[in-house]
């Protein structure tokens, strides 16, 4: 399986899915969509990854690039790809489907709960019924028609939906490093301010043990994907 990932900002980390893909010998691909460079054509992957970022899907005017960007996702929809969107990538993929992205009531910063909701679907198989997972997000989206919701929390409602078989939207970071966490703690320290769902500084970095058990839910999910698509290249029935 070939994966190609979207990246929104440098100090993002994609190493927990690169070590999966190299445990597998997949080949893999990191591209910025913001460097303004050509996107790959279609047949050039099989697992599209949109990761996160600090800029907002309607922020297109700010962020130009975001609208080519859309337009590549848009035709890995249409294309039948297998996709895995990630907060921001979460939030494009419900927008594209046809839902709405806004400001949420409330800010979740830090290692919070999630629940799943009483659905099932293959690509979640395996992850427990409650979990914690980094989150750092002030965005919220709505389903969009024929989504299933998969998982919430008390300050979101929507954290995980599937649209089909081989679409997975995540409002939460299970991809998240300790170096990750760290860049975004100093680089963004002005967000942590006392809220409901917005943990200190110290409480993040004191539930930094968390990240090896996220990290085994997303390759569990990437172990999913991985089935999925032997499932399509032997023409079996998806379920």
């Amino acid at each position: 399986m070939r994966l190609l990932l979207l990246k929104h900002f440098s100090f993002d980390d994609e190493s927990a899915i690169v070590r999966w893909a190299e445990a597998k010998r997949f080949p893999y691909a990191v591209m910025d969509p913001s460097g303004g460079g050509p996107f790959p054509d279609m047949a050039a992957f099989d697992l599209l990854i949109v990761m996160g970022g600090p800029m907002s899907v309607y922020e297109e005017s700010e962020y130009p690039w975001l609208r080519p960007e859309k337009t590549f996702i848009r035709q890995a929809i249409a294309s039948g790809k297998a996709i895995l969107g990630i907060c921001l990538g979460g939030q494009m993929l419900a927008e594209l489907l046809g839902g709405r992205v806004y400001r949420n009531k409330q800010k979740e910063i830090g290692f919070h709960p999630i629940e799943r909701t009483d659905k099932t679907h293959p690509l979640l198989d395996g992850l427990p019924n409650r979990f914690y997972s980094f989150q750092w997000h002030g965005d919220a989206f709505d389903l969009p028609a024929g989504a299933v919701r998969l998982a919430f929390s008390e300050a979101c409602a929507n954290q995980a939906f599937a649209f089909g078989p081989h679409i997975l939207g995540l409002q939460f970071h299970l991809e998240t490093t300790a170096a990750c966490m760290e860049a975004m703690l100093k680089r963004w320290s002005d967000q942590i301010r006392p809220a409901p769902y917005i943990q200190t500084a110290e409480q993040i970095r004191a539930q930094a043990e968390r990240i090896e058990a996220s990290h085994r839910m997303l390759h569990r999910i990437l172990d999913a994907f991985d089935r999925l698509n032997r499932q399509r290249q032997a023409n079996l029935p998806l379920r």
